[in-house]
């Protein structure tokens, strides 16, 4: 199974309210195991930063304006989202923002059917505790040292960690056969075991001597008993 977890930077919180995504980070899960494909970008916004949203993100309008917008790169990223679900932290939030770009652009938006949202399955799974991408790494033993400001991709890949271990760990591998599936066994070639020889122990004349004047000790014997019976 391949899915894709995904986090957004943008300028602010609303799209409609002109907002808009500068930065997207993806990582690809095929069976819940990264495989180590990713994609990365930042876009210009064609508009101006906000203080407070740079200061969450680091990503200042001067740099953004080196880089393309949001349609020259938009077939880039459909090709490596292809269909598979997406995965996000507060995922509505994200969705928002990317299907806003891709309409923008002429593009067809991603069907919310496809959404997977951490957030949800956080706080179903541990109702009543903090479900912020940090409390969910420490929860987790997720080391997120090396997370000093927002980041698209670095959040993905924090959120991919994260997400496997929602879903109770990389087992999804270890399902259980159906009783009518059909079982194929294949042919195996097992090596000869190699048997050891047989070793055989016997008692020196000296200890069997010690063996019998230690039983000329013993007072009423059990074994003489049985004998005379």
């Amino acid at each position: 199974m391949r899915e894709i977890v995904f986090d957004t930077e943008t300028t602010g919180l609303s799209f409609v309210g002109g907002d808009r995504m500068v930065e997207i980070g993806c990582v690809e899960l095929i069976n819940r195991v990264e495989t180590g494909r990713t994609f990365h970008a930042y876009f210009h916004p064609e508009r101006d930063m906000p203080a407070e949203a740079e200061r969450v993100h680091g990503l200042s309008a001067t740099f953004l304006a080196k880089h393309p917008v949001f349609a020259a790169g938009v077939a880039a990223l459909l090709d490596f989202i292809g269909d598979a679900p997406l995965v996000a932290h507060n995922a509505g939030f994200d969705f928002s923002f990317l299907n806003g770009e891709l309409e923008r652009c002429g593009q067809v938006a991603v069907c919310r059917t496809r959404m997977v949202d951490t957030l949800a399955i956080a706080r179903t799974r541990h109702p009543g505790a903090k479900h912020t991408l940090d409390a969910l790494c420490n929860r987790f033993g997720i080391d997120r040292s090396h997370r000093v400001l927002h980041g698209a991709l670095l959040d993905a890949q924090l959120l991919a960690q994260v997400y496997v271990e929602l879903m109770g760990g990389r087992q999804i591998g270890l399902g259980l056969v159906s009783e009518t599936a059909p079982i194929v066994v294949e042919h195996v070639v097992v090596a000869p075991v190699r048997a050891r020889p047989l070793r055989v122990f016997s008692a020196s004349p000296a200890e069997l001597a010690a063996h019998a004047a230690f039983l000329k000790k013993v007072k009423e014997p059990l074994w003489e008993g049985a004998a005379s019976q």
